[in-house]
């Protein structure tokens, strides 16, 4: 992937885990307990972090001091 896709695609995924926060807290907030959902919320959110760094990683060039 040249930098461009991959400039957009953690645009992408940055609003995506942005947007699992806010439903995160909307659900905690509303004081609901559907456990099964919070924690699918949640580790969607971990997943996209993962790959967030991983690509991150791809545009910073590996310096050897």
């Amino acid at each position: 992937m040249d930098e461009s896709l991959i400039a957009k695609r953690l645009e992408v995924l940055r609003v995506e885990h942005r947007d699992l926060d806010s439903a995160i807290g909307a659900l905690i907030g509303a004081g609901s307990l559907d456990q099964l959902q919070l924690a699918r919320f949640k580790k969607r959110k971990l997943r996209l972090r993962d790959e967030i760094a991983l690509l991150e990683d791809q545009l910073v060039p590996d310096i050897i001091a």
